[in-house]
């Protein structure tokens, strides 16, 4: 950073001073001791944060203690900002070397999370006035470049995949969000532009669970959930444990994924009733997961109530729609064990679906494919197959690696020209995969 800022020692040594001064504690630095801070020796902690602050001024950019190569210190006055951990997180993300090691942290089933109302109480502005503010004073505009920008990436999610859109949400929350959440703000606007952090978040973190990146995801989620609580945003806290929940019942922990979905239905007792329909169809997959069929169809009449009450309006993230509301009860089906209800329910909710969802018919089309041949509704399974085939091959996603890779291992007799295509299709989708 030293090298990036152009700066002479006695330059950085003077902008610590400046810097010292401004905070009613002036300060006499010289060359020699940047010099020996460069070597690294430690300066005083009081004086850390001023030369982070003086880095981020110079850079115009947020520069955090871990960065700087500064311990965190253990008290808890101490402790980062949810911001600064939300910039360390993501420029890892953005690193190609680094986020195969990200994606490798594991995943805690055993994680529990307060309710809302618990948390709101503790909250205070301690955050906002120990941020830097290296890019000046904001206003509602830039709320707004924050939430269309989200929009913008959860379409690529669903066109390209999150190959393709998770590196750029993380680099957008480093590059962009992370400095207007630094930034000198009204309160109203400071709050807005929290929310909308916490928006782009929970969508990354989406992203990485359905890249596989369990452990990732769920940090990521952490994070959207601090987010919320600081912006007193109840809907995004309550939407982020649904993903959760979502999470926790793709890695089969039954009871984690009802215990967050009837967290989330508790953060939000003013829900619209597309967010609700949402949260009671998460509701109903988790009950049924834990043998509660009774529970989970009286969650899924609740759902589909609400989403009955719903305006034309879809959320650009965390939507749920009528095709979303039938993969639920698809789910809830499958594990009832009624195989046969649950490929036909299935089957409408692709029909109903979005064209412009292939990440989501992708999915399903592998979903009902698997169950199709549970059922030993071979050719059927094969004919999902190829329409999965024909999204993967475009489509930068691990979750349809992932499904790729079960449909290879699977041992199917290829004895009817039908599966013998279908053998001939997946080895030239892995040469094209492999290229």
């Amino acid at each position: 950073m030293y090298r990036e800022s152009g700066w002479t020692l006695r330059q950085f040594a003077q902008a610590v001073n400046r810097i010292g001064t401004e905070h009613g504690t002036p300060l006499k630095y010289q060359q020699p001791s940047v010099h020996q801070w460069l070597g690294g020796h430690l300066p005083k902690e009081s004086v850390r944060p001023l030369i982070l602050e003086a880095l981020a001024r110079r850079l115009n950019r947020p520069v955090t203690r871990d960065e700087a190569g500064f311990p965190t210190l253990p008290q808890p006055h101490s402790r980062p900002t949810t911001a600064e951990e939300l910039i360390d997180l993501g420029r890892q993300d953005m690193d190609p070397s680094r986020r195969k090691l990200l994606a490798a942290g594991l995943y805690s089933a055993a994680l529990s999370v307060p309710a809302f109302s618990a948390l709101v109480s503790e909250a205070s502005a301690d955050d906002h006035d120990r941020l830097t503010r290296p890019t000046g004073r904001i206003g509602p505009g830039e709320v707004d470049t924050v939430r269309r920008m989200t929009g913008k990436i959860a379409d690529i999610l669903d066109e390209l995949g999150g190959g393709h859109a998770r590196p750029m949400a993380a680099a957008f929350l480093v590059n962009t969000v992370a400095g207007y959440l630094h930034a000198d703000a009204s309160d109203e606007v400071h709050r807005n532009m929290l929310s909308a952090a916490s928006d782009l978040t929970y969508l990354t973190g989406w992203m990485a669970m359905y890249e596989r990146a369990h452990g990732l995801g769920q940090t990521y989620y952490l994070h959207a959930l601090d987010l919320a609580r600081e912006s007193n945003d109840q809907l995004t806290y309550c939407r982020t444990l649904r993903g959760m929940s979502l999470q926790a019942s793709h890695l089969r922990y039954g009871r984690k994924a009802l215990e967050y979905a009837n967290s989330a239905a508790e953060a939000a007792p003013q829900a619209g009733p597309r967010l609700v329909a949402f949260l009671r169809g998460q509701q109903a997959h988790a009950s049924a997961m834990v043998g509660d069929r009774q529970g989970a169809r009286a969650m899924l009449k609740e759902a589909e109530t609400a989403l009955s009450r719903a305006d034309s309006r879809r959320d650009a993230v965390g939507g749920y729609d009528q095709a979303a509301f039938l993969f639920h009860v698809s789910h809830v089906h499958y594990e009832s064990r009624d195989l046969a209800a649950s490929i036909k329910t299935l089957r409408h909710s692709i029909r109903v679906m979005s064209p412009l969802e292939r990440q989501g018919r992708l999915h399903a089309h592998a979903v009902l494919a698997q169950r199709q041949y549970e059922l030993g509704h071979l050719e059927e399974a094969c004919a999902s197959w190829g329409r999965f085939l024909d999204d993967y091959e475009v489509l930068s996603t691990a979750r349809g690696d992932e499904h790729f890779d079960k449909l290879r291992s699977l041992s199917v007799p290829r004895a009817s020209p039908v599966v013998r295509d279908l053998h001939n299709r997946i080895s030239t989708v892995a040469k094209l995969k492999a290229a």
